[in-house]
């Protein structure tokens, strides 16, 4: 099987479980960073901070998503403490929203709705709304902050948490392979199944999904985070996240907020959303950096004073973006001989990457056992059992 990590993750044991190949052009590494490990990593209830989930059907699913990670990660810490044997990088850390109106007087009731349906999982820890929450973090008073809430999100360290989920995956038997593959997968599927003796074949590829899925729709958003030295010595040390989430009725590109604590002595500072940008050539001096930096710095008084992480500074990286979102559904395609295709897709996560992860990789698990049953596939809706029964 050719599978993303947290799909491989859901399997059980080597013993109970098919043994997964992964097959991937590159491997998380400290000191070449791959996407995921750029990631923000801060648990988001669907929309994310960067606002950029708009398709029905995938707000939809998210919802139900993000929710299967939020208490895999919230048992993930409670069961295994960070530091026991081999830290997996998850904490749960408060996150702070902001909003310079008050949510009821937004034109947009996103916001609103949003918060009411935190509200309403009561597996969502902490939620609290109150307006003494600005001077609790000490926000600049200019930025015109009027209202605000927070819960407990699990807060990720990407670097820690991929070599613990690689490490994971091995001790399941996993199998980890260096190779490109090129071209759409359909054409080469049956050629690939045979040479791993292989049942399913899960796309999880990100922004190659353009060429693997032959899906046009696929395109990138360009991200990119200051990391500045968090240690308590140059401003009052950040224990709590800190967001202001982008505003579509504004017009403005650059409005987005992001300040989370990514371990214990690193800061990252955001955010930055461009779609269809693939180069990855920002500099700390480049003009969208600048003014990213700047209103980290005017939203709380003291960061101007962070000094820069001395081993990597500025990360940036492309989030995999699509035309309708996230695409979590089996390949409609027949095969050339008219048969029903054992590919399963999972890419388009977008900014959301880690919110997603586990709820994803169920719905994958899911859709390969409709495989082994004989069923056709179905266009991805609101939920796979439900369009079963209509």
């Amino acid at each position: 099987m050719i599978i993303n990590t947290s799909t491989a993750a859901c399997q059980g044991t080597a013993e109970d479980a098919t043994r997964p190949v992964l097959r991937a052009r590159t491997w998380a590494d400290p000191k070449n960073r791959i996407t995921s490990q750029i990631a923000g990593a801060l648990w988001e209830f669907p929309p994310a901070v960067c606002g950029k989930h708009t398709d029905v059907i995938s707000l939809h699913n998210s919802k139900r998503w993000c929710m299967t990670a939020y208490r895999v990660f919230d048992k993930l810490q409670e069961t295994m403490p960070r530091r026991d044997y081999l830290d997996h990088g998850v904490q749960m850390r408060m996150a702070n929203f902001f909003f310079d109106q008050k949510m009821e007087s937004m034109p947009d009731r996103g916001q609103l709705d949003k918060f009411e349906e935190i509200c309403a999982q009561k597996d969502i820890k902490g939620v609290r709304r109150d307006a003494s929450i600005v001077k609790e973090h000490k926000v600049n008073q200019k930025a015109g902050v009027v209202d605000t809430y927070q819960h407990l999100s699990p807060v990720i360290d990407t670097d820690a948490y991929m070599n613990w989920l690689r490490f994971v995956l091995v001790c399941k038997g996993a199998v980890m392979e260096t190779r490109r593959i090129n071209g759409d997968l359909l054409s080469q599927e049956e050629e690939l199944l045979a040479e791993y003796n292989a049942d399913a074949i899960v796309n999880a590829t990100g922004l190659a999904g353009l060429e693997l899925a032959g899906d046009a729709s696929v395109y990138p958003l360009r991200g990119a985070l200051i990391r500045v030295v968090n240690d308590g010595k140059m401003f009052p040390k950040v224990t709590e996240a800190l967001a202001v989430t982008h505003d579509d009725t504004r017009g403005e590109d650059e409005d987005i907020v992001f300040i989370v604590p990514r371990n214990d002595n690193t800061l990252i500072l955001g955010g930055l959303a461009q779609p269809h940008k693939y180069e990855l050539n920002l500099t700390l001096d480049s003009p969208e950096i600048v003014r990213m930096r700047e209103r980290c710095n005017n939203f709380v008084p003291g960061l101007e004073n962070a000094e820069y992480d001395p081993d990597a500074p500025l990360v940036q990286g492309l989030r995999p973006f699509r035309g309708s979102n996230v695409r979590v559904e089996r390949e409609l395609r027949p095969r050339a001989d008219g048969s029903m295709s054992r590919i399963v897709h999972s890419y388009g996560q977008g900014g959301a990457g880690f919110s997603l992860s586990f709820g994803c990789a169920g719905d994958v698990l899911e859709l390969i056992e409709e495989m082994d049953l004989g069923l056709p596939p179905i266009k991805m809706g609101r939920s796979q059992r439900q369009q079963r029964t209509l």
